[in-house]
């Protein structure tokens, strides 16, 4: 009976299958005439600008485009992998102020400024259209193992 439930699986190969760069993040396009932008700065200081719709967070459209975000929580804001530095205080001051969790887990981000947000929290708005956002040198990704005795 295994043997031949192995014999069966083998031979029902799956083929690979890739989804677009765009299903990665979830995001839409945004319609026509309602194009919001956002400007990524990378590590190496190399800036990235997209046309975003309205409502995309921060971290699926860096995803969605390949900029090394890692959102290790998924974006359930329960990591600070996906931190990033507004660049302008005058857009930065036009966000929804940040939840008690979302200030809990900055905390726990490296390089953290007056200015900083977790990605999966900011949601692209008009009020926000053009924000630019800088990547922190690196990131710190807390887990479990981290607190082990030993």
């Amino acid at each position: 009976m295994i043997r031949s439930y192995l014999g069966n699986l083998s031979r029902a190969r799956r083929k690979f299958t890739n989804s677009s760069i765009q299903r990665h993040g979830h995001i839409d396009p945004p319609k026509p005439g309602e194009e919001l932008h956002v400007t990524f700065i990378d590590k190496d200081g190399d800036k990235h600008t997209f046309e975003v719709a309205k409502g995309d967070n921060l971290l699926d459209i860096a995803q969605a485009n390949d900029i090394e975000m890692e959102g290790a929580c998924g974006g359930s804001c329960a990591c600070s992998t996906c931190h990033v530095i507004v660049q302008d205080p005058d857009v930065y001051d036009k966000l929804e102020e940040p939840d008690d969790d979302e200030n809990d887990m900055l905390d726990l981000a490296f390089g953290l400024t007056e200015t900083s947000r977790l990605g999966c929290q900011v949601k692209m708005s008009p009020e926000i259209d053009g924000i630019v956002v800088k990547l922190p040198s690196m990131t710190r990704n807390m887990q479990a193992s981290d607190f082990e005795k030993k």
